[in-house]
């Protein structure tokens, strides 16, 4: 299977004052096509850091990280902003929708920035939104939604570009156990789709719906295990 995500010898510092922070200190990650990886760690480990560098959405001090085949280490920000929006579809915990666009706008959103023609985007958008089970909710505004309706509008923008990896940055975190539950079946069915799936997560049981739990501990990787269950 081919390699799409390749972290080598990556490290991201940052100047706090007189004190150097060392955020990732000479990390190595190699993420496969169609893998379901769970990033974990306690606060100040690192995963923060580098889901912003797995994202494209900051760069590393030093190391080389190849996405998808391009060399991504040494972009500068329209470079990056290019790769984002071609490779990488993001999912957050607090959702982003712009409050003033319906469901299907915020959808399309991606495309606008692709300069997709207006009437394929909302073609585009609204059998995304069926493929996450709200196909008729295309005209509602998100504060028209709940919690879990908001993130599966999330999830089918990240979608909606066809992009190499899901990154997901702790999806379930606002979100009761039910919806929870019935968000991961979605992430699950992506993944068996063909996607590339990586979440950061703090709770366990989200992580074991994965296939490949990698934790982080003082800026590098501490273990690397399958999930047995998943495999």
């Amino acid at each position: 299977m081919k390699e799409i995500i390749s972290l080598e010898k990556i490290t991201k510092f940052y100047q706090m004052g007189d004190v150097v922070i060392k955020a990732l200190n000479g990390l190595d990650l190699h993420i496969h096509q169609n893998e379901y990886v769970a990033l974990m760690g306690p606060s100040g480990s690192g995963k923060s850091t580098l889901m912003n560098i797995i994202g494209c959405l900051d760069t590393p001090t030093s190391g080389s990280y190849i996405l998808n085949g391009k060399n991504v280490s040494q972009m500068l920000d329209n470079e990056l902003a290019d790769i984002r929006n071609k490779e990488i579809g993001f999912v957050f915990q607090t959702f982003n929708l712009l409050p003033r666009l319906s469901a299907l706008e915020n959808v399309a959103l991606p495309l606008v920035y692709a300069g997709i023609g207006g009437s394929e985007r909302l073609a585009r958008a609204q059998k995304v939104l069926e493929a996450v089970g709200l196909g008729n909710r295309g005209k509602h505004k998100p504060n028209e939604m709940s919690g879990g309706q908001r993130q599966r509008v999330a999830i089918a923008r990240a979608l909606i570009n066809n992009p190499s990896i899901i990154l997901a940055d702790e999806p379930t975190g606002n979100l009761d156990s039910k919806t929870s539950e019935e968000i991961l079946a979605i992430f699950k069915d992506i993944h068996e789709q063909g996607n590339t799936v990586v979440l950061v997560t703090h709770e366990e049981d989200v992580a074991l719906h994965s296939h490949r739990i990698v934790r982080l501990l003082d800026g590098k990787l501490h273990s690397d295990e399958k999930v047995l269950a998943n495999s």
